[in-house]
């Protein structure tokens, strides 16, 4: 492996960042109390809205206590509980008292439509709905059980009950309940893509996923010896980033979480301040804001070490205007999407060169090939070309089936989802299976957007003298037939 980039002989570049150790500790909401047991009394979670907070005690005990309440209300391991809710700090209260029974939580964008609720609630069939009173008129119609973050109306449905209402319903224990067994393979969270180059899609994260992702973006401050920072969390917790990035990682490193509802540029000015934040992890058009609002010189801001964007290209330009303007931060930028749990690449300006406009180096525990747009080959530093998304989970999947000799997975050009995995298959001698038989069986075991959408049979499968697959050639037989 090169030292300098971490390309290896065999075309996958490999994090130089400190190898990452992930714990075995089942479930998130293990890893995370037992990650911050020596510090109970410390604060976890500030809202910055209603001025509540939560000591890591408290929230350990009002997040045991929920888990037993949603027992109590009929809810079951790998039972879908729907998230439609600003920032708050029972978002992640209640996120981990769903976990902590096996069950998933799936969030969605609070500014959705009713139409685009419905395509999410008909997709993951939830069981229970958490929501807050004034978007409850969007998930009335579904007629399922919701417990409401706040009051309720008193002319509400039977169905529905108050998060105090819900407390209220018996005496809860205060320790998590210890007759659910919660494996790190269990589904967590369904998650759902933005959409942005086609139809939202499903996104399994597993509790292990939720553990790695926090080990792996808490490596550099781990490192560096850095404990009990405050984070400022305006991005939204239903997004990948919001929870797994912002909130649960870093509980889990025992720093405090400032949540605020919804981005008011001078709300989050006066929160920095009042709160003494030292990280901040916002998008593009509010480092826009930071760098050239007047407002910004109102505020004492010097708490400010870290302040991170994502989501978009963040430019080298902008970048060294907010560095001028708080010259006590650093100011970086990270890559991920919500299939890694958050995270890909991830400047440390720490220790290298500052505000180029790079997204950075992959982080701990990340291996990526970058190949060539025309080719799909794997290119060495230096190169042009874009990420590759390996298929060998649906490959996997595929020749694990008894009547599957040998199979391929290419990505094939789709109007609406951009590209779309299709498969090329062997069969085994006298197997009648059939390519819709073939989409059924994959079908049941990944997350819809994973989902084969075409299957071609074949005599075998091209392959190099040294077994390689010539995936290009069935990728251009593919492309040829549009």
């Amino acid at each position: 492996m090169q030292r300098s980039s971490g390309y290896g002989s065999d075309g996958i570049y490999r994090s130089l960042r400190p190898q990452v150790s992930i714990p075995n500790t089942h479930s998130l909401v293990h890893h995370l109390f037992t990650n911050v047991s020596s510090f109970p009394s410390k604060l976890a979670l500030i809202d910055a809205n209603s001025h509540v907070t939560l000591t890591f005690s408290q929230l350990k005990s009002l997040s045991a206590k929920l888990s037993h309440a949603f027992i109590h209300l009929g809810l079951s391991k790998n039972d879908v509980v729907l998230f439609l809710a600003p920032n708050s700090i029972y978002y992640p209260v209640l996120f981990l008292a769903v976990t902590a029974i096996g069950a998933i939580a799936s969030t969605v964008n609070p500014t959705y439509t009713h139409v685009e609720i419905s395509k999410q609630v008909k997709d993951s069939n939830p069981k229970l709905v958490i929501t807050v009173s004034e978007l409850l008129e969007k998930v009335q119609n579904f007629n399922l059980p919701t417990v409401i973050i706040g009051s309720r109306d008193s002319g509400s449905s039977s169905k529905i009950v108050s998060l105090e209402q819900l407390l209220d319903g018996g005496d809860y224990p205060t320790e998590f309940p210890t007759n659910v067994n919660v494996k790190e393979s269990d589904t967590a969270a369904l998650l759902y893509s933005s959409g942005t180059t086609g139809v939202s899609k499903g996104v399994v994260l597993s509790h292990g996923n939720f553990i790695a992702a926090s080990v792996m973006m808490g490596m550099d401050d781990e490192v560096a010896g850095r404990m009990h920072d405050v984070f400022l969390c305006v991005l939204p917790m239903f997004h990948v980033f919001g929870l797994a990035v912002i909130t649960y990682a870093q509980l889990r490193r025992g720093n405090c979480v400032v949540s605020l509802k919804r981005f008011e540029f001078e709300l989050v000015l006066k929160t920095i301040e009042k709160y003494r934040v030292s990280h901040l992890w916002v998008v593009p058009p509010i480092i826009i804001a930071l760098a050239k609002h007047g407002l910004v010189d109102n505020y004492d801001l010097k708490s400010l070490i870290h302040i991170g964007s994502g989501a978009a290209p963040l430019g080298k330009d902008l970048m060294q205007e907010c560095a001028s303007r708080f010259p006590h931060a650093n100011v970086c930028q990270g890559y991920g999407m919500t299939e890694t749990s958050g995270a890909i690449s991830l400047e440390n300006p720490s220790t290298g060169v500052r505000n180029t406009g790079s997204a950075g180096i992959l982080v701990s525990g990340v291996e990526a090939q970058i190949v060539s747009v025309d080719k799909a080959k794997p290119l060495p530093p230096t190169q042009l070309g874009e990420i590759w998304v390996a298929p060998a989970e649906l490959e996997g999947l595929l020749v694990s089936h008894p009547e599957i000799l040998d199979a391929v997975v290419v990505p094939y050009p789709d109007a609406e989802a951009g590209e779309i995995p299709i498969a090329y298959v062997v069969r085994s001698p006298a197997s009648s299976i059939t390519g819709e038989d073939i989409q059924k069986f994959i079908a049941k075991q990944v997350a819809p957007y994973k989902r084969l959408r075409r299957v071609t049979f074949i005599n075998s499968v091209p392959k190099t003298a040294s077994g390689k697959i010539l995936r290009r050639e069935l990728i251009d037989k593919a492309r040829s037939k549009i």
